[in-house]
């Protein structure tokens, strides 16, 4: 709860005080770089992370990733610049790969199918909270000239997490030789950083059909083929290819991309559609999206309820179904942008996530043995934050070329109403893709019998884990 309560601290929190970290240090078009390096920092180390803790175990590595972050957190407080900063971020977001994937391994291990669905609407919660009080933090340090704290708060965080999980996380690993498959992780750190470099800087730093963007995604596209091509031989592979043949784990990573593509599609353009659009003010367009995050975990503790009886596709299903309707009708009624309509509907389209991302991440968390549920975990985390850089990319891209049929002024309401819907119809598609991978979870029969069977797998016994003093 506290790993997971820092990394989503972390994501809020900088944002209001960006102007005046930048009135401070200087570097405005440096700053974008600020989220950037952590994201992309962040999410190419997440398969490492999580193979290194099926090979290792989740307390090394999770002690580590918190180790790195507060290092990091610490580095960007004494900054005494823009680049020292941008930096500082990328040591933070190295730290940061390894604390949420890590963090949901270990409540995959600790707790039975039934009791994650409590446990997972508790971390959901968390999220939500942070996503609230985060950008309230941020402002108020930022009004008092006390941008540092957003970094320094951290500390005491990380510090507590630390002594929590030495103090009372244990588990026994079976101790025996590994080989490392250097050759996949430097693979698939290079081929997945180049793609999201690509993601973050096209249209930006450079222009998408420039030769720079086409060196970008040449060199990942063949840094990929080259990683799959490794794994096939390797020993003990970073990922395992066999497990895509697995129904459950291959629709959950096509359903989790969706799920990232929807959060990339929604954060970034629904308070400019509702500040230009109506007028509405910052904080009312941040609240009518707070409701997105409120109808997240209300709907994961619901969803836990219902899949131990239904099965984990009954409730993809009807999470799909509701994501749907909802996003189809804020598409429908985008030219006539409304607060209250848009809180409504973005809440629905949270809770049609939750009522999809739980059953997707415990069925694939409970299809594998403990010393692949490191791996399988961390598939479903990186192919979010994929899906969010990419959904991020292509949907700027159509509002860009929205706004330019209108004359190019992103200041023209109905030039900015119409970019939206552009984008609100982007999200129909992406439920869409959702509601259809939500038919490749397990039915009632397989999720109940995964209900039954013991947190840590049926074939590996040896390493175990569990909380206690």
């Amino acid at each position: 709860m506290v790993a997971s309560g820092i990394a989503a601290l972390d994501s809020t929190i900088l944002a209001t005080a960006i102007p005046t970290i930048v009135a401070d240090l200087g570097g405005y078009s440096q700053f974008p770089w600020l989220f950037s390096i952590y994201i992309l920092a962040s999410a190419v180390t997440v398969p490492v992370y999580s193979k290194l803790a099926d090979m290792f175990g989740r307390k090394p590595i999770i002690l580590i990733g918190i180790g790195i972050f507060l290092v990091g957190s610490i580095l960007c407080a004494v900054a005494w610049d823009m680049p020292s900063l941008i930096v500082s971020r990328g040591i933070q977001g190295l730290g940061s790969g390894a604390i949420l994937p890590i963090a949901t391994t270990m409540i995959g291990d600790i707790y039975t199918v039934a009791e994650r669905a409590r446990i997972q609407g508790y971390v959901s919660t968390v999220w939500a909270v942070s996503s609230v009080i985060g950008p309230a933090i941020g402002g108020i340090l930022a009004q008092f000239h006390l941008w540092r704290w957003v970094f320094i708060v951290n500390i005491p965080l990380c510090l507590l997490c630390i002594w929590i999980i030495t103090r009372s996380y244990h588990e026994t690993v079976a101790r025996r030789q590994h080989r490392i498959d250097y050759a996949g992780l430097v693979l698939i750190t290079l081929a997945s950083g180049l793609l999201i470099l690509g993601m973050l800087e096209g249209g930006s730093a450079w222009e998408w059909l420039s030769p720079i963007s086409f060196a970008v995604f040449g060199a990942s596209i063949v840094l990929a083929v080259a990683f799959v091509l490794v794994e096939r031989r390797a020993a003990e592979p970073i990922v395992p290819l066999a497990l895509f043949r697995k129904p459950v784990i291959s629709s959950g990573v096509i359903l989790n991309f969706a799920i990232g593509a929807g959060l990339g599609a929604l954060a970034p353009f629904v308070p400019v559609y509702l500040q230009t659009g109506i007028g509405a003010s910052p904080l009312e367009a941040g609240a009518a999206l707070a409701a997105f995050t409120i109808g997240w975990p209300l709907a994961v503790i619901v969803s836990g309820r219902i899949y131990l009886a239904r099965g984990f596709r009954f409730v993809g299903v009807i999470g799909g179904i509701i994501m749907t309707l909802a996003a189809t009708t804020l598409a429908a009624l985008a030219q006539m942008p409304s607060l209250w309509l848009v809180a409504i509907l973005t809440f629905f389209i949270g809770a049609g996530f939750g009522w999809t991302a739980l059953p997707s991440l415990v069925s694939v968390q409970s299809s594998v043995d403990w010393n692949q549920r490191g791996v399988a975990s961390g598939l479903i985390m990186f192919s979010r934050s994929i899906g969010q850089s990419f959904s991020t990319a292509v949907f700027g891209a159509i509002s860009l070329a929205v706004i330019t049929a209108y004359g190019g002024d992103s200041g023209d309401p109905q030039a900015i109403i119409s970019a939206t819907q552009a984008i609100f119809v982007g999200v129909v598609v992406i439920a869409l893709i959702v509601l259809a991978s939500a038919f490749g979870l397990p039915g009632r029969t397989a999720t109940q019998a995964a209900a039954h069977a013991d947190p840590r797998g049926e074939t590996i016994r040896e390493p175990e884990a569990e909380l206690g003093p």
